[in-house]
Parts: C-alpha cells; structure tokens; sequence
C-alpha cells in the first residue's frame, strides 16, 4: 500500500506542535501557580471570569452567571444560569435558528450526495465528506445549546462535542488543501501514491485526537493554558493554506497533466477554503489573543456567529466539486458583464 508521507509528515508535525505547546502550558501554569500567593477564592473568582467568557463564545446569550467549585485538583462543578436579553441577544437567536433549519437539511443532502462519489482514487471526496459529518455534529450541538440547559454538566458536555465538530472541521479543511496543493505541485506523484485507504487512516486520526484531547476538559481544566493551545490550534492552519494556495498558483503554469477545468476547480476550492477559514475563524482567534476584548459582548456574539456559519459555508465545497460549475459562473459574470457592456452602448 502506497504511503502519501508528506501528508502523513505535515499531519505528524501539526499535532506534535499542539501537543508540544500543551506541555509547555501546562508546566508554565504550575510555575505560576507555586508563585501565585492568590487564596482560593482569588482563584475561584479568576477562573469564573475567565471561564464564563470562553462558554460564552458558543452561546447566544447576553448575561451569563457561572459558578465553578475548583479543587487543588481543579475538578469543577459548574451551576449555570442562562438569560437571553437585548436586541443582540435576540438577533443571535434568532440567526442561530435560521442556520440550524437550512443547515441540517442541506448538510445531509450533501454528505448522501458526496457519499456516491466516492468511488475508486477518489480521495478528495473523503475529507469532504467527513468535513460535512463534522458540520452535522456542530449543528446538532447547536439545538441542544439553544435551548438552555437544566444542568451545567450536561451543557459543559455538549459544548466539548461541538468544540470537537469544530476542531475536527479545521483538520479537515487542511487536509482538503493539501490533498489539492498535491494535484497541481506534484501530479505525477499524487498519482502513483495516492490511497483511499490512507485518506480513510488520516480521517481516523482527525477523528480520535481532539475527542481524546478535548474529553481531558471534563475533568481538569485551567482556563489560560486551554486558550493557549486552542490559540495555537486556531493559529496553525491559516499560514498551511495560505502555503498551499500560493504553492498551487506557483505550480499551476508548469502543470500540464491536470485538465483545465480541474485546474480550476482545484484552485476554487482553495480560494473558498482560505476564505472560510479567514473570514468566520478569524475573529475567533484574535479573541483568545486579546485580553482586551474578552468581555465584548458585541464581539463575543459577532465571533460565535462567524463559527456557526462555517457549516453553511463548507456547503460550498460540495458545489465546487462539481465539474463545470467554475466554467458555469464565469459563463454567467461574462454574459452579465456583456449584457451590461450592451445595455451601455445602447443607451449612448
């Protein structure tokens, strides 16, 4: 069985890199914890606020009021109360609603449509198609989150699955640019080495490593050392697609064995994926690197919109799986631009 060792390398570093910056994290908070001379309830109050804006970021909510019990071995116990008030707390219900109704249904559509075409040395359909899963893990979540919860437990528990979703989504969205960095920079060996099997063994790992990391915050957390490596997480993809696109677009003139309409599809897909990832990923990032605006309800609702609109947006990677749908809207902006160029030319 052929081996696609760049992606197994990049996949390898990606995760040693998280894991490595955990570690470190994790001795940087027990230094700072024997040279804290805070009392516990010093500590009990800090990791309230803290923690209270990081559930806060998935809810739709304008007043949020959480208790933590925190132990030396920092086990909690979070009772928590939910209140929806104001115009933007309504507005965010409301859009969150709306993206569960035509999400779900379209998100299914999709995986049962996608799920056909995966047939033989048609691997890219793979990591779509799992990207999609994701999606519908994130949505189902989000029904549950909706409607406030009777136990904290069980809303913490919820959280840590759509938290899953959403880091299983981003595995996903690099491993579909590398799969199509691979088509145009190195053809002839994507060809020889490709594997569904080994896409199916990637998909197996993406799955596994953030439910076994994420579940380890069910029973020990400390606030800043999960937004450090989230923050690392987050930060880690945006310059590997920025990378393979500009690989790809470097590489795309020198290729000559990938159809043109592949070319462009391969290319589209990329622009989308950046796009996704910079426009509705973003501003989460720069929540958990800047103190400054933890406490942003604005913001904080702004951020949690931008990710719940990722599932309708990876909808569109299905579309531009389809062959001839880049050549169908450039047809269209050109009929729209000749019929404009006309209607101008008329009227002089």
């Amino acid at each position: 069985m052929a081996v696609n060792i760049p992606g197994v390398i990049a996949m390898s570093f990606f995760y040693l890199l998280v894991l490595g910056t955990g570690i470190w994290a994790s001795f940087k908070s027990k230094r700072e914890q024997k040279k804290s001379s805070a009392s516990g309830i010093e500590m009990a109050l800090l990791g309230n606020r803290s923690i209270n804006v990081v559930v806060g970021i998935f809810t739709m909510t304008d007043k949020i009021e959480t208790f933590w019990n925190i132990s030396d071995d920092y086990d909690w116990t979070p009772f928590s109360s939910y209140e929806y008030s104001g115009q933007t707390g309504f507005i965010s219900y409301v859009v969150t609603c709306i993206i569960i109704c035509i999400g779900l249904p379209l998100t299914l559509t999709a995986i049962f449509a996608v799920y056909f075409l995966v047939q033989k040395d048609h691997v890219a359909p793979i990591f779509v198609m799992n990207l999609l899963i994701s999606d519908v893990i994130q949505l189902c979540c989000m029904i549950v989150l909706v409607v406030p919860p009777k136990h904290g437990k069980t809303y913490h528990t919820i959280f840590i699955i759509y938290y899953s979703g959403l880091v299983a989504s981003v595995c996903f969205m690099v491993s579909i640019g590398l799969e199509r960095y691979l088509v145009i920079a190195h053809p002839l060996w994507y060809r020889f080495r490709r594997s569904i099997k080994i896409s199916v063994v990637v998909c197996v790992v993406i799955w596994v490593l953030p439910a076994v990391y994420l579940l380890r915050s069910l029973f020990w957390y400390i606030t800043y050392v999960q937004e450090t490596i989230s923050a690392v997480f987050f930060l880690l993809p945006l310059p590997l697609l920025i990378f393979f696109l500009s690989g790809t677009l470097r590489a795309l003139s020198a290729s000559i064995s990938v159809p043109a309409d592949d070319k462009r599809r391969i290319v589209g897909m990329l622009v989308l994926v950046l796009l996704i990832y910079t426009l509705l990923f973003l501003p989460y990032i720069i929540w958990l690197l800047s103190d400054g605006i933890k406490c942003d309800i604005t913001f904080i609702h702004l951020s949690s919109l931008l990710l719940r609109l990722s599932p309708l947006a990876d909808l569109a990677l299905y579309v531009l799986m389809r062959k001839g749908t880049i050549d169908k809207l450039l047809a269209s902006v050109c009929c729209c631009r000749m019929d404009s160029n006309d209607s101008s030319s008329s009227a002089v």
